[in-house]
């Protein structure tokens, strides 16, 4: 068997194009088009790629995109002051916080202290709450874009053995509940069951599999169980190669479909942060 790519460049234009007409609908219902803040603080190379992309992305879609600056001396209670100016100002949209931030920044506080009604990246623990509830309108940007990928493989998870290799707050813990609540049997692995060394023999079980751990090669190709989607989240360079965490070559000749890296998860998590402007404003 060789698996089906599981592209996601195809799904990310498919978004954009919905995206790109309902923002024309609400421009011309509201006499504005939405708008996403992106709050950076200090300067980091990596974060003024993604800005960038941000950037293209949203105007593109007619989604207006502004990039506040703040200084990497900064204090904790600056920032704090500057996020509750950011929620009570009418003409924002939505905020996204920048990572990395420099050090003696409390990120995390930082994100929690956006108005929920304005988190673009959906990870304020009200939004994270509506989740288990299964009442999200919008949600962390990777674990929804995984969700893409599963749907437009057409399959039926209700009942699917589901194993998540990863359990972080942007991907792994919001992805297990909203495949839970397609009613799919899932499993979550973490650092414990490797050290267990019981990593295997979950996957060997998984009809759908979704991999986000951050190293090369974690999961072998001959761990993966036949005709199972994989979804490889893993970004991770390897001499001058990006590869993810599942060993490609090997599971596609078992998998009935595989995410390519680059080029599955990544082409649509920055289409769902724009998605997630626009339900919010929707919303307001």
């Amino acid at each position: 068997m060789t698996a089906k790519l599981l592209e996601g460049k195809p799904i990310a234009e498919e978004l954009k194009a919905k995206i790109r007409a309902e923002v024309e609908v609400l421009k011309t219902k509201h006499g504005r088009a939405p708008k996403l803040l992106a709050l950076e603080i200090g300067e980091n190379a990596s974060s003024a790629v993604y800005v960038k992309a941000q950037k293209k992305v949203a105007e593109s879609l007619g989604i207006e995109y502004e990039l506040k600056s703040a200084p990497d001396s900064i204090s904790q209670a600056e920032a704090e002051e500057l996020i509750k100016k950011l929620n009570n100002d009418a003409s924002i949209t939505a905020v996204i916080l920048q990572l990395p931030v420099p050090k003696g920044i409390d990120a995390k506080k930082l994100v929690n202290l956006i108005d929920p009604e304005k988190d673009a990246e959906g990870m304020h623990p009200q939004n994270l709450g509506k989740i288990l509830l299964g009442q999200y309108r919008i949600g962390p940007c990777t674990a929804m874009a995984v969700m893409e990928l599963l749907e437009s493989t057409k399959a039926n998870l209700y009942g699917k053995e589901a194993v998540i290799v990863g359990h972080s707050e942007i991907v792994g813990k919001p992805l297990a509940l909203m495949l839970l609540n397609k009613f799919a049997t899932t499993t979550v692995c973490h650092i414990a069951t490797g050290e267990r060394g019981a990593l295997s023999d979950h996957v060997k079980k998984a009809e759908v599999l979704v991999v986000a751990v951050g190293k090369a090669g974690i999961v072998k190709g001959e761990w993966v169980k036949d005709g199972a989607i994989v979804v490889d989240v893993g970004i991770n360079k390897v001499g001058e190669r990006i590869v993810g965490d599942v060993e490609f070559e090997a599971a596609s000749q078992k998998a009935s479909y595989i995410t390519p890296v680059p080029g599955g998860v990544g082409p649509i998590t920055t289409t769902i942060l724009m998605r997630n402007v626009v339900e919010l404003f929707r919303g307001t």
